[in-house]
C-alpha cells in the first residue's frame, strides 16, 4: 500500500478513537467500561497491524528519539516483572470488569500513543485531534445537561476528562486568528466547565485551581512585555493572597455567603469523610512497603495491601465503599503495587516530559503559549491524579497530550518515498493480523460474548428463574476468558442475596445450583487465595449449602468445614474487618455453637464501638433467643447509632415496633419503620403507621409526606389522610 493509504487509515483509527468515549451497551456487565474498552482495543489491534506494516516498509517514519516512549516501555516492563512476582498475575495482567486497566489494556494505551508519535507530523493534524476531542467533550456536556446523565460514568472520570478538553479548548483559541472560530471555543468552554462544576470532584477542583495559578505565573515570568509581566505577577500574587485567606478562614462571612466559595471550601477538606478513608489507603501502602520495596504487591494488586492494614475506624466515616483496589493516589498506587522499581519507571515519564518542556523552550522549538498550557494542562492532571486514578477517557487524553508534546519537541515531516508493494510488506501484513486475529478474539470477543451472558444471567434472576440463571451463567462462562473472575463473582452474590429462591426448587437442581457456585468461588480463589473478600462471600456460599444440607451429615461437615476454613483465612487477610467476624458468626449459629456466635459478635463490637451494624446483628440474635433484656440494649444502641438498615428482617423489625410502641419510644420507633418503608415501599399501612409515629415524635412536615404517601398507595385512605394533615395545623 503507499504510504498515503497507510496514513490515511492510521489517522482515521486515530479519529475513531474518540467514539469509544459516547459507547454505553446495557447488555454488558459494567457497561461504562467495557463499552469503551473492548472497542478501544479492537480499534487499537486492527491500527497496529498496518502500523507495524507502514514503519516496516516506511523506516523513515519511525520515530526519533522518543524519550517518553522510552520511560513508557520501561515502566511496563517494571510493571510487568512486578505482576509476575506479585500476589495476582491475573488481576496484573488483565485486570477486573469494573476497571479494566490491567498490564494488557494499558499496553493498547501505549499503542496509540507509538501510532500516535509516528503519524501526527504536521500541525494541522493536531488540529484535527484537538477539534475532534473538543466536539467529543461538548456533545457529551450537553447531554449531560439535557439527560443528566453522562457516557463516562463516575464523576471523578468526567472532571479528569474536561480538564483535558477545557485546555485543548483554550489552545485551539491560542492557535486561531480568526474571531468565529474563538467564540466557538469561547462557546464550548461555557459548556465544558458548568458540567466540571456540577461533578464536584475535589481532586479535579484542586488539579484545575492550581493548574491556573501555575499558568498565571508562568506567563507572568516567561513574558518579555515588562507591562504584560508586572500586571500577570499582580494578578498572580492577588489570586494566590485571596485563595490563601479563603482556605485559611472558611468560616468567614464572604466565604459562607458566596455559592461558588462555599462548594470549594466545603468540597476541598480535610473532614470530609472521603479524605479520611483515603488517608486509610495512602497510610496502608505506607505500611505495606517495606514488605515489598523493590516490586511492590504486584501492579493493580492495591487491594491486598488495603485489607491487610484495613482499620476498623474505617467505619467511622463511612459503611459504604469499604473496599478499595486503588489508592486513590496514582504514585502511591505505583509505589504500593509495583514497589521502587516501577515508581521510578514512571517517574522517568515525567523527567522525560520535563526534559522535552525544558529543551524545546530554550531552543524556541516551543511557544511560550504552547509552553505555558502544556505544562499547566500536566500539573492539573498530575494533581487530579493524587486523589483518583486513571480511566479510559483520562489515559487516551494523556498520550494525546505527550503525543502532541513529542511532536511539539521532535516534530519534523517526512518526505514521501512511496515503494511498491512486496513481499515483505505482504508477509507483515498477513503473519501480524494473525496473531492480532487471535488476540482479538480470544482476549476481546469471547469476553464480550461472556459479558453479554453474564447480563442474560442476572435479568433471569430479576424474574425469579433460578435454572434459567445458572443456564446463562453456565454459557457465559462457558468461554473459559481471562476476564472470567467477576462473572463469577456476580453469580455467587446473587445466591447470597436471596438464598430462598433455592427452596422453591427441586432439591437436586437446587444443589446443583449451589456446586455451580461453589465450584466458581473455588476458581476465583486460584487466583489469589489470600483474597479477604472472595473468601468471605465463599464462606457465606459454603454456610448456605450446609444449611441446605443440614439432614445430610457427611455434607453439612464438608460444607461447615470449608466455610470456616474460608472465612478464617478472610479474618488472617483484614483482621481489622468487622463484617468479616459476623460470617464467622453465622457459621457458629449453623453449628450450633450459639455462645461462640454471641462471643464473636461482641469482639466485633469491641473493635469499633460506634459501628452500629455490630449491634444490630447481635440484638437480632437474641431477640431470636428470646433474650429481650440483653436485645432490645443492644437494639437500642443500634437504632441510636443510625444502623437499622443492616436489619433486612421483617419479623425482627415488626417484634422491635410492637415493644417500642409499649414503650411509648417514638424516636426508636420512626428508625424501624422508615427502614420498614424500605423493605416494603407499596405497603400503605407501614407508611400510616409511619405517619403517626413522625406526629408523635413531633415531626409534623414529615408526618404529612408520609401520610400523603399512604393514600397516594391506598387511595381508600385518602379520607383519613386528609383529616390527619388538617389536624396537624400546617
Amino acid at each position: 500500500m503507499s504510504q498515503k493509504t497507510y496514513l490515511a487509515i492510521l489517522k482515521g483509527g486515530i479519529w475513531l478513537a474518540f467514539l469509544s468515549f459516547f459507547f454505553v451497551f446495557k447488555q454488558l456487565l459494567f457497561p461504562y467500561i467495557t463499552s469503551k474498552q473492548i472497542y478501544f482495543n479492537i480499534l487499537i489491534e486492527i491500527l497496529t497491524v498496518f502500523w507495524l506494516a507502514f514503519i516496516i516498509k516506511y523506516p523513515e517514519w519511525r520515530p526519533k528519539k522518543p524519550y517518553i516512549a522510552y520511560g513508557w516501555i520501561a515502566f511496563f516492563i517494571a510493571a510487568f516483572i512486578s505482576a509476575v512476582h506479585g500476589v495476582d498475575f491475573n488481576m496484573s495482567f488483565w485486570g477486573n470488569i469494573e476497571r479494566m486497566l490491567g498490564l494488557f489494556h494499558v499496553f493498547h494505551f501505549l499503542l496509540f500513543y507509538f501510532i500516535l508519535i509516528t503519524v501526527m507530523r504536521e500541525k494541522k493534524d493536531w488540529l484535527v485531534v484537538f477539534n475532534l476531542s473538543v466536539a467529543a467533550a461538548v456533545i457529551i456536556s450537553i447531554y449531560s445537561y439535557s439527560v443528566h446523565f453522562s457516557t463516562i460514568g463516575n464523576t471523578a472520570y468526567v472532571s479528569g476528562y474536561l480538564i483535558f478538553n477545557i485546555y485543548f479548548a483554550v489552545l485551539l483559541m491560542t492557535w486561531n486568528k480568526n474571531w468565529i472560530m474563538k467564540a466557538l471555543y469561547i462557546i464550548a468552554l461555557i459548556i465544558m466547565l458548568p458540567v466540571f462544576w456540577s461533578m464536584k470532584t475535589s481532586g479535579a477542583y484542586v488539579g484545575l485551581g492550581f493548574s491556573v495559578l501555575v499558568m498565571i505565573f508562568l506567563f507572568g515570568i516567561l513574558n518579555k512585555n515588562k507591562k504584560v509581566k508586572v500586571y500577570t505577577l499582580s494578578a498572580f500574587l492577588i489570586l494566590a493572597i485571596f485563595t490563601a485567606a479563603v482556605f485559611l478562614d472558611k468560616r468567614a462571612g464572604f466565604v459562607r455567603e458566596t455559592p461558588v466559595l462555599k462548594q470549594i471550601t466545603t468540597l476541598i477538606s480535610t473532614n470530609k469523610n472521603t479524605f479520611h478513608t483515603r488517608l486509610f489507603s495512602w497510610l496502608a501502602a505506607y505500611e505495606d512497603f517495606h514488605n515489598h520495596p523493590i516490586l511492590g504487591t504486584g501492579y493493580g494488586n492495591f487491594a491486598i495491601t488495603f485489607d491487610k492494614f484495613f482499620s476498623p475506624d474505617f467505619y467511622n466515616y463511612t459503611n459504604n465503599e469499604t473496599y478499595f483496589d486503588r489508592a486513590h493516589n496514582n504514585i502511591i498506587d505505583i509505589a504500593s503495587t509495583t514497589g521502587a522499581a516501577g515508581l521510578l519507571a514512571y517517574l522517568s515519564i515525567w523527567v522525560a516530559v520535563g526534559y522535552y518542556l525544558i529543551d524545546g523552550y530554550k531552543k524556541k522549538k516551543i511557544a511560550i503559549n504552547d509552553f505555558v498550557l502544556v505544562v499547566s494542562l500536566l500539573v492539573a492532571y498530575f494533581v487530579q491524579n493524587l486523589a483518583i486514578f486513571d480511566s479510559l477517557v483520562t489515559y487516551v487524553s494523556f498520550m494525546i497530550t505527550l503525543a502532541f508534546l513529542n511532536w511539539l519537541h521532535n516534530g519534523e515531516k517526512v518526505e514521501a518515498k512511496n515503494r511498491e508493494f512486496n513481499n515483505k510488506e505482504f508477509y507483515s501484513l498477513l503473519g501480524i493480523g494473525i496473531v492480532v486475529f487471535f488476540i482479538m478474539y480470544q482476549y476481546n470477543i469471547k469476553p464480550l460474548k461472556m459479558l453479554v451472558g453474564t447480563i442474560n444471567g442476572q435479568m433471569a434472576y430479576a424474574e425469579g428463574d433460578m435454572v434459567q440463571t445458572e443456564a446463562d451463567y453456565k454459557q457465559a462462562l462457558s468461554y473459559n476468558t481471562v476476564l472470567d473472575r467477576d462473572s463469577r463473582t456476580s453469580y455467587i452474590r446473587l445466591i447470597l442475596q436471596n438464598p430462598s429462591l433455592l427452596n422453591s426448587l427441586d432439591r437436586a437442581k437446587a444443589q446443583e445450583i449451589l456446586d455451580f457456585g461453589v465450584q466458581l468461588g473455588e476458581a476465583n480463589l486460584k487466583y489469589n487465595p489470600r483474597d479477604s473478600l472472595r473468601n468471605m462471600e465463599f464462606a457465606e456460599l459454603l454456610n448456605i449449602a450446609a444449611n441446605f444440607n443440614y439432614d445430610n451429615r457427611q455434607k453439612f461437615d464438608d460444607y461447615v468445614t470449608r466455610a470456616e476454613k474460608a472465612i478464617d483465612q478472610s479474618i488472617a487477610s483484614s483482621p481489622g474487618r468487622v463484617p468479616v467476624y459476623f460470617v464467622k458468626a453465622q457459621i457458629y449459629l449453623t453449628e450450633g455453637k450459639k455462645e461462640e456466635a454471641f462471643n464473636i459478635f461482641k469482639y466485633a463490637i469491641s473493635l469499633n464501638e460506634n459501628y452500629p451494624d455490630g449491634y444490630c446483628q447481635i440484638a437480632r440474635l437474641y431477640l431470636y433467643d428470646k433474650d429481650e433484656t440483653d436485645g432490645y440494649q443492644y437494639m437500642d444502641k443500634c437504632l441510636d447509632l443510625g444502623g437499622i438498615s443492616t436489619i433486612n428482617d421483617s419479623n425482627t423489625l415488626q417484634e422491635a415496633s410492637d415493644h417500642y410502641v409499649t414503650e411509648k419510644d417514638w424516636g426508636r420507633l420512626v428508625k424501624i419503620y422508615q427502614q420498614a418503608t424500605t423493605l416494603e415501599p407499596k405497603n400503605a399501612k407501614i407508611w400510616a403507621d409511619l405517619a403517626q409515629f413522625y406526629l408523635n415524635a413531633g415531626k409534623k412536615n414529615q408526618a404529612k409526606a408520609a401520610a400523603l404517601q399512604a393514600a397516594k398507595l391506598d387511595p381508600s385512605l385518602q379520607s383519613a389522610a386528609e383529616q390527619f394533615i388538617n389536624s396537624l395545623g400546617l
